[in-house]
């Protein structure tokens, strides 16, 4: 079997691909240099010329709430292109199955935490990450739709705050934990007293290991088409991947701080916005079908922080 991965260079695309190289099936990659997936003439040429027998989509242009606010237009523009010309090429050339990668801010700013999968379209979502999200939903909704219409297996599946090594530690560019990471890191480093957070270290959130992620993937790609429909609906789908637990931004500063060695004062920036107040996942239905989170929050920061300091003189930038 030959399964095409988009995004093997991300964090979760590179777990996943090697998972599946470890099982030895034969991963076909291109990198953005040789396959722009906003570009729909290249697209369609790869997937003529390759013709896999499935596509794992996890390319995505991601960031945190400074990225979101700061490139809304390139947020929803690049992540619809992309999510649009690959699961239509892939069905073009005859792929019949394809699992897609989302993301848990595709709930409303006030759902019911925590977040079934029937939340999804029911309220207003999160202003500071809404381009992404609509993006996201639209992704769902395409998968869902070419099943209805053509009768393929197109799956999706919406991760929690992935973490782990692969992450991206920009300053400004980065999700929470790993700016939490490189912040404490730095603050050890210049022997600082003092470290700001953002907000008021009250908004909760979720966090998976990418390798939870990969694992939780290929358990939903390889399912049996009857137990997928036995525990979706044709157009509620999607499946949460998550931990079921959640921790407050302070409490994770604190577990950041621990793990880094960093012993001075934590502070919060109440001027910085919080973002939702909680994003917790319902994992109920996954969890049905027989998978759970192995990894806890307090091993897998020790090791991506291991995975960090092997790598600091690369993430400069």
């Amino acid at each position: 079997m030959r399964i095409y991965v988009a995004g093997h260079r991300g964090m979760v695309g590179g777990a996943i691909t090697r998972k599946l190289v470890a099982r030895g099936v034969e991963v076909l990659t291109r990198t953005h240099a040789e396959l722009d997936l906003t570009d729909q003439t290249a697209v369609r040429a790869f997937f003529q010329s390759e013709k896999p027998d499935a596509v794992v989509l996890a390319a995505a242009k991601v960031g945190g709430i400074h990225a979101n606010n700061t490139y809304p237009a390139q947020f929803i523009y690049e992540n619809l292109m992309m999510e649009c010309n690959v699961i239509h090429q892939a069905y073009a050339a005859g792929v019949g199955k394809l699992l897609q990668l989302g993301s848990s801010c595709i709930y409303p700013r006030e759902v019911p935490q925590p977040m079934r999968e029937d939340a999804l379209l029911t309220g207003i979502l999160e202003p500071t990450n809404e381009p992404y999200a609509v993006a996201k939903i639209a992704g769902i909704k395409l998968c869902e739709s070419y099943n209805r219409q053509y009768g393929v297996d197109y799956r999706s599946v919406m991760p929690t705050n992935l973490y782990g090594p692969g992450d991206n530690f920009h300053p400004e560019n980065s999700h929470v934990l790993p700016a939490l990471i490189r912040r404490f890191h730095e603050a050890v480093r210049d022997g600082l007293d003092e470290v700001v957070i953002w907000g008021s270290g009250k908004p909760r959130r979720e966090f998976l290991h990418v390798d939870d992620m990969a694992e939780a993937s290929l358990f939903v790609l390889d399912l049996p088409l009857a137990d997928y429909q036995a525990n979706t609906q044709p157009m509620l789908s999607h499946i949460n991947v998550g931990t079921g637990s959640d921790v407050s931004i302070a409490e994770l500063a604190q577990m950041v701080a621990d793990v880094t060695g960093y012993q001075g004062r934590i502070t919060q920036d109440a001027s910085k916005p919080d973002g939702t107040m909680r994003k917790l996942m319902d994992v109920s239905r996954l969890g049905d079908m027989g998978w759970r989170a192995s990894i806890d929050l307090p091993t897998g920061l020790a090791e991506t922080y291991r995975w960090f300091l092997e790598n600091y003189a690369d993430l400069r930038h």
